[in-house]
């Protein structure tokens, strides 16, 4: 099974929880925390990465952690079922599929938004008018800049891409003429 498709398993049960308990921002905050407490020491990353350190050694650790930080109960709880089942290192990914999920639940989604030059705020704006209008959610966009595009967007919701760029537009030209 995936990463993608585990990440998204534990983010839903988790947003389940979360949503019914009215603790989202808390959790949302307290993991972002722990993410980045992650990424800030490679030592911890590595003592619960590390498949010979004992499971044991590894939940005194949490256990120590979480006895320091006094994190909500439904994060303390998600992060001992995250090394139960040997997901920590998986945190980052969860944390995103996790806010994604909030994110569609409460009708919101978000896009990509890669152009070989930055838009204007003119364009922004209408871009976002569009997929707003297209999708029927209120969209939040992230924005990019990809030279090799030549021109245009390239907009990613999800697993869905929709390509505008000049790059692709001759790329397709280049195999109409090559195919006639």
């Amino acid at each position: 099974m995936s990463v993608e498709t585990i990440s998204r398993r534990y983010a839903t049960a988790l947003a389940d929880v979360v949503l019914k308990t009215g603790e989202t921002e808390t959790v949302r905050s307290e993991l972002r925390t722990w993410e980045q407490l992650f990424v800030a020491n490679s030592d911890l990353k590595t003592a619960f990465g590390n498949p010979v350190i004992p499971h044991a050694r590894k939940t005194g650790l949490l256990e120590g952690l979480l006895a320091k930080a006094k994190p909500s109960q439904a994060t303390a709880n998600f992060l001992r079922v995250l090394l139960a089942n040997g997901r920590m290192m998986d945190l980052r990914q969860i944390l995103e599929r996790f806010e994604a999920v909030l994110e569609e639940r409460s009708g919101v989604i978000s896009a990509e938004v890669a152009s070989a030059h930055e838009l204007s705020e003119s364009q922004r704006n209408e871009l976002k008018a569009n997929l707003e209008k297209q999708t029927g959610k209120q969209v939040k966009l992230g924005f990019a800049i990809d030279a090799n595009l030549i021109g245009g967007v390239v907009t990613r919701i999800g697993s869905t891409v929709y390509d505008g760029s000049v790059k692709t537009q001759l790329e397709n030209l280049k195999e109409e003429l090559i195919g006639s």
